[in-house]
């Protein structure tokens, strides 16, 4: 399996944050998305990020900016589909997913997802910690994105619903201090990351 793509998921809309760009909050020394982005880019051969509205908001980030094809806010599930036909362009097999508010991801996620699926001989791999999966965090062949655009027309929104059908391997990673996969949904959880990226 060739190196994968990447693609960040911003496409949600932020409702217990009052709405608006969780990606773009402050932390550390840039945002949230900066964090997200410094993790994952040296993983994968390219990076676009998944977001609805105006793309011009990211456009200092550099990335392409791919918006969802299936209408009404569709949950993450539209977002990685945005990514396949991306890659699909672009000639990839694979994309990696990650969530744009989740800014303490292991540094090795990617290759730990391409080995589970290799390991376990199945299309799709999703990240999982003893708090249970993590299915923004996964592993997606190209070729299912047909299969996964009619899912999506046919009312399909969760995703464990989608993967389970084709099979899924499990990508275990360990829970240090806090889990890696923690995300901010909340000011206090925002609090809470500057906490532990400042080691507090």
């Amino acid at each position: 399996m060739s190196q994968p793509l990447g693609v960040i998921l911003a496409g949600g809309q932020a409702r217990r944050m009052g709405g608006g760009d969780k990606g773009l909050l402050s932390l550390g020394k840039g945002s949230i998305l900066d964090q997200v982005i410094d993790r994952i880019e040296p993983q994968v051969a390219g990076l676009a990020l998944n977001a609805n509205g105006d793309p011009e908001r990211f456009v200092s980030l550099g990335l392409p900016v791919l918006s969802d094809s299936i209408d009404g806010f569709a949950g993450p599930l539209a977002g990685v589909l945005a990514g396949l036909d991306w890659a699909a362009t672009k000639g990839a097999s694979h994309i990696v997913t990650v969530a744009a508010d989740t800014p303490f991801f292991p540094a090795d996620l990617v290759p730990c997802l391409m080995l589970a699926a290799e390991t376990e001989g199945q299309p799709i791999a999703l990240a999982r910690t003893e708090n249970g999966r993590h299915p923004t965090f996964g592993l997606w062949p190209v070729a299912l994105k047909d299969d996964l655009r009619n899912a999506l027309e046919t009312g399909v929104r969760k995703v464990v619903q989608w993967t389970d059908v084709h099979g899924t391997a499990m990508a275990k990673f360990p829970t240090g201090r806090f889990d890696p996969f923690f995300n901010v949904n909340t000011p206090d959880d925002l609090a809470l990351a500057q906490s532990y990226l400042e080691g507090t």
